[in-house]
C-alpha cells in the first residue's frame, strides 16, 4: 500500500513541475476546503489564497513548501503542530499538500 502512496506522490510532483497547475482541479478545491475546515490549518497559518492570517505556524507565502515537505509536516507533525496521520485521511492529506504547494508558490 505504501508504495502506491508513493506512486500517487511521485505523478503528482511530476504533474506540478511539468503542467501550470489550474485552481479549477478537484484535488485543489478539496485540499482548499481541507486546509480551511477539517484540517483547521488557518487557524495557525497565513496563507494569502485562504485568506488566512494565522501567526502561530509559518507563513506558508513565505517558505513556500513543495509538496512533499507538506506531506511531511501534516502526517508527522513539526514543531508545535500535532501530527494529522489517522486524522486526516492519506487522500486528505496530499490533497492539502497539493493546494498549499500551488497557493504558496504564487
Amino acid at each position: 500500500m505504501k508504495n502506491n502512496n508513493y506512486f500517487y506522490l511521485l505523478f503528482v510532483l511530476l504533474l506540478n513541475l511539468f503542467f501550470l497547475p489550474v485552481k479549477s482541479d478537484p484535488i485543489f478545491e478539496m485540499g482548499k476546503t481541507i486546509f480551511l475546515e477539517q484540517g483547521n490549518c488557518a487557524a495557525c497559518h497565513s496563507l494569502t489564497d485562504a485568506k488566512s492570517n494565522g501567526e502561530i505556524g509559518p507563513n506558508l507565502n513565505q517558505i513556500k513548501p513543495d509538496i512533499t515537505r507538506v506531506i511531511s509536516a501534516v502526517t508527522n507533525g513539526i514543531g508545535v503542530m500535532p501530527p494529522y496521520e489517522g486524522v486526516l485521511s492519506t487522500k486528505e492529506i496530499e490533497a492539502v499538500a497539493h493546494y498549499v504547494s500551488i497557493s504558496a508558490a504564487e
